[in-house]
């Protein structure tokens, strides 16, 4: 509880003091919050580590990257939902607050009713690896079909909400949720962006609650991971926001990643089967139990070929695009004289064309 409680004192700081006022954090400031988050959560993984036995600390570790890494998947649907809503850049900072502190008790429910759910039925965990697979193949197939079924989702709920109650489409209000316009009460667009930030935390937490009770079925470890996950995202959302983009296969990496968490679920189901109608209530002997040392080089391989591969394609696309711009460049027709017949400067005052 001590350690749930410094983590609540720095989340009320960086509310509060970091992101009082409306603005666009500079480099230096995202970085350094950043590097201090990613800091207390290795210091934290190395304590866990050291006081509680290899064990601990490598579910923790393992969580905390898995977490981290679906967190900054979600940075790709934060950044279509700002564009969509057209949020002004000084207004985001304080709109992602608001969505960390949403995506932060939502977690913290999901995990009290998966921990609850997970020491009465043993049997959940087939539900679990099978919820992870499935979503694996879905995140995969999106992947490859380009489709944006979140974004739609979130902008289906936003026209819904815009049809039931009256809203401004001004930003002159600021962080105001809604305001007095014409002598009537209406809502601002912060309303929309914090209720699709909030539908975007609840989807990603059905996904991400179950992927940790993967690695650890530690109440305390899953709470802290997601909290350090989230606790840089809103400055990771800022250093690295353009350069998500580059990061191409981050989706197909995340569901290999899902549906190797989803297996090891389903394996660990059947090592510990209790139902009747499935091996006769019997456990499956032969059903291995996959270490956390495994899990974690599976999960850390996984991120390093994701990130590689993605940066190399990135790096050749924008080779072909320069030389191909280059070719389209030289392979102009030129005018009279070597010089483009629409070039401003090569015309007499009576219009016609003269060489420079």
């Amino acid at each position: 509880m001590i350690f749930v409680g410094a983590m609540i004192i720095v989340l009320l700081f960086d509310v509060i003091i970091l992101g009082r006022r409306p603005h666009v954090p500079s480099n230096r400031e995202t970085g350094t919050a950043l590097s201090i988050y990613v800091g207390l959560a290795v210091a934290f993984g190395i304590y866990v580590w050291v006081v509680g036995g290899n064990q601990l600390g490598g579910e923790f570790f393992a969580g905390w990257l898995t977490e981290y890494s679906l967190s900054i998947d979600n940075l790709f649907i934060f950044i279509i939902i700002m564009a969509n809503l057209k949020v002004p850049r000084m207004y985001q900072q304080y709109a992602l607050l608001i969505g960390i502190v949403i995506a932060l008790i939502l977690r913290a429910i999901f995990i009290m009713l998966g921990a609850q759910a997970i020491e009465a039925w043993s049997w959940v965990f087939y539900i679990f690896g099978a919820f992870l697979i499935y979503t694996a193949v879905k995140l995969a197939k999106e992947n490859i079909g380009g489709d944006e079924e979140d974004a739609e989702e979130e902008s289906k709920l936003i026209k819904f909400v815009q049809k039931v109650l009256p809203f401004t489409e001004s930003w002159d209000h600021g962080k105001k949720l809604s305001a007095v316009q014409n002598g009537k009460r209406v809502f601002t667009p912060m309303l929309l962006v914090i209720l699709a930030l909030g539908m975007t935390d609840l989807l990603f937490a059905l996904d991400s609650i179950p992927a940790i009770f993967g690695l650890t079925q530690d109440p305390f470890l899953v709470l802290m991971a997601n909290i350090f996950a989230l606790m840089g995202l809103r400055q990771l959302y800022f250093l690295i926001g353009n350069l998500l983009v580059k990061l191409v296969y981050l989706g197909l990496g995340l569901a290999v990643l899902l549906a190797f968490i989803g297996l090891k679920l389903i394996f660990h189901a059947m090592h510990v089967n209790e139902l009747s109608f499935i091996n006769g209530g019997e456990p499956f002997e032969w059903a291995p139990e996959i270490p956390i040392w495994l899990s974690l080089t599976v999960i850390i391989g996984i991120l390093v070929i994701t990130t590689v591969l993605s940066l190399l394609k990135s790096s050749r696309d924008a080779k072909r695009l320069e030389v191909e711009q280059l070719s389209v460049h030289e392979g102009a027709s030129p005018g009279f004289y070597d010089q483009d017949e629409d070039t401003p400067g090569t015309e007499d005052a009576d219009g016609s064309a003269r060489p420079r």
